[in-house]
C-alpha cells in the first residue's frame, strides 16, 4: 500500500509528457490530453483517499448521544423564533448572499459544485451544532426548526449549492439521532474535523411512482452481514462522497444502511439533469455489495415508524429549500416589474401582473406556515407525519407555480440566462421529483 501513490504519480507523470509533447500539439491532441490528466489526477487521488481508512472503527464510550428537543417550546404553535434561531438565520443568510449567490451562475454552467465550498462553509461551524458534544460538536440540542430555517436561507442564496452543503450535514444529522454508540463514535468525530468530509442520502430510485417507504435496492441477509443490490439515482455529491446513507428493503422492511466510499461492488455514473447542478447528482450501483452487520444503522431497534419518520426529516428540508428558492424569485420579480415599462408605465401597474406577484406572495406564506407548523410539532414531541405530508405536497405544487410565474413576469427575458429565474425555475422543478439527500 505504501507504494501506492509512487506508481499513481510515475503514471501522471508519463501522461502529463504525453500532453505536452510536439506529436499532440502538431495534431492538436494536447487538449484532449490535458483533459485526460485532469481525470486521472483526480481519479489517482480519490483512489488513495479511500485506501487510507477515513472512518476508523472505535470503541463507544457508554450509549449513543441523543440531542435533546428544545425547551422553549410551548403546545401552541408559535410563529416567532427566537434569538439564537434569529442570529443562526442571519449568519447563514449573510453567508448564502455573499458566496452562494455570486458564484451561482457558474457553477450551473459548469455542474460541479466550487472546490472551497465545502471549507468556507465549515469555517461558519454548521456542522458543529450537528454533532454531539461527545463526538467533538458543539450541539446540546436537536430543534428541527432551526434546521428548516438554515435549508430556507441558504436555499434563498443558491438551491444546487444548498443541496451540496446539506447533504453532509443530513448524514451527520441522522446519524446523530438514529446512529448506534458505535457508529457514532466511528462515523461523527470525522464531521467535527477541520477538514470536511463529504456524504450523502441515498434515496431516489429510478422507476415509475417510485415510493420512499418501499425501496426496490434490496438488502439480503448473510452470514457475516449484508448483501446490496439494486441502483439509486439523484444522489448528491454521488462521485466525491466518502460515505452514504443507503435505503434498501430488508425482510424485516426498508432500513437505512452506512456505507462507505471504495466499498467493493459499487459504481458511481454522473449524470445529466434538469437543474440543481451544483450539487453534482448521479447513480450508484450496487452489485451485491458485501457489507458487516455493523452498517445497519441504528442496529436491530431501528423499526418502520422511525423509518418514516427519517423519510419526513428529509421532507421537510425539500420544503424549506424551496421556500428559500421562492423567496428569492419574489425578490427579483418585484424590483423588474416596477422598473420594466410597456406603454409609459411600469408593468407592475397591470392587474394580471400585479396579482401574480401577489399570489407568489400568498402560496410563499403557505408554505412556510406548513413546513414550520410540521417542524415546531415535531419539536414538541407530538405526531407530525400528516402536517409534514401536507407541508410536501403543497411545495411541490406550488414551488414550481412560483418558478413558472418568475418566469412568466420576465417574459423572454426571464427564457434567457440573463436572469436567474430561469435556474431557479429548474431547480425548483426538484421538489416534486426527489426524496433523498437531505435529513434535517
Amino acid at each position: 500500500m505504501a507504494n501506492q501513490p509512487n506508481a499513481v504519480g510515475a503514471a501522471l507523470g508519463l501522461l502529463s509528457r504525453l500532453a505536452d509533447s510536439a506529436f499532440m500539439r502538431r495534431h492538436k491532441l494536447n487538449k484532449t490530453a490535458e483533459k485526460a490528466v485532469y481525470l486521472s489526477t483526480r481519479t489517482g487521488f480519490q483512489a488513495i483517499n479511500q485506501a487510507r481508512k477515513l472512518f476508523k472503527p472505535t470503541k463507544a464510550q457508554g450509549a449513543a448521544s441523543r440531542l435533546a428537543r428544545p425547551g422553549h417550546t410551548t403546545e401552541l404553535f408559535d410563529c416567532n423564533i427566537t434569538e439564537e434561531q434569529q442570529m443562526m438565520q442571519d449568519s447563514v443568510a449573510q453567508f448564502a448572499a455573499e458566496v452562494l449567490r455570486p458564484q451561482a451562475a457558474a457553477a450551473d454552467e459548469s455542474s460541479a459544485c466550487p472546490t472551497d465550498l465545502h471549507s468556507r462553509a465549515q469555517e461558519l461551524g454548521l456542522m458543529l451544532f450537528a454533532v454531539p458534544e461527545a463526538q467533538g460538536g458543539d450541539a446540546a440540542e436537536r430543534c428541527l426548526l432551526t434546521n428548516v430555517l438554515v435549508a430556507e436561507a441558504l436555499g434563498k442564496g443558491d438551491m444546487g449549492q444548498a443541496l451540496a452543503l446539506l447533504a453532509p450535514l443530513s448524514v451527520a444529522n441522522a446519524l446523530a439521532h438514529w446512529g448506534s454508540a458505535e457508529q457514532q463514535a466511528t462515523y461523527l468525530p470525522p464531521f467535527a474535523a477541520d477538514e470536511p468530509v463529504l456524504a450523502s442520502i441515498a434515496m431516489n430510485e429510478a422507476r415509475p411512482l417510485f415510493n420512499p417507504l418501499q425501496p426496490a435496492l434490496t438488502a439480503t441477509p448473510t452470514d457475516t452481514g449484508w448483501l446490496l443490490t439494486g441502483i439509486k439515482t439523484q444522489v448528491p455529491l454521488a462521485a466525491r462522497a466518502d460515505l452514504w446513507l443507503v435505503s434498501a428493503q430488508t425482510p424485516n422492511g426498508p432500513r437505512i444502511f452506512i456505507v462507505e466510499a471504495g466499498t467493493p461492488g459499487i459504481s458511481v455514473r454522473n449524470t445529466g439533469n434538469m437543474g440543481l447542478h451544483a450539487a453534482e447528482l448521479g447513480d450508484l450501483q450496487f452489485a451485491e455489495v458485501a457489507l458487516p452487520a455493523s452498517a445497519l444503522l441504528g442496529g436491530e431497534n431501528f423499526n418502520d415508524t422511525q423509518f418514516s419518520e427519517f423519510i419526513d426529516c428529509g421532507t421537510l428540508g425539500w420544503c424549506a429549500l424551496a421556500i428559500g428558492c421562492a423567496e428569492a424569485v419574489l425578490d427579483y420579480v418585484i424590483p423588474y416589474c416596477n422598473e420594466r415599462e410597456a406603454f409609459g408605465e411600469p408593468i407592475s401597474h397591470r392587474q394580471a401582473v400585479a396579482f401574480m406577484v401577489a399570489n407568489i406572495a400568498i402560496e410563499l406564506e403557505s408554505m412556510r406556515m406548513l413546513t414550520y407548523r410540521a417542524a415546531n410539532r415535531a419539536d414538541l414531541g407530538l405526531p407530525w407525519h400528516r402536517e409534514a405530508f401536507l407541508a410536501r405536497t403543497l411545495a411541490q405544487e406550488k414551488a414550481m407555480e412560483i418558478g413558472s410565474n418568475g418566469v412568466q413576469l420576465l417574459g423572454g427575458h426571464g427564457f434567457t440566462k440573463e436572469h436567474p429565474v430561469e435556474r431557479w425555475y429548474r431547480d425548483l422543478r426538484a421538489v416534486a421529483v426527489l426524496h433523498g439527500g437531505l435529513h434535517l
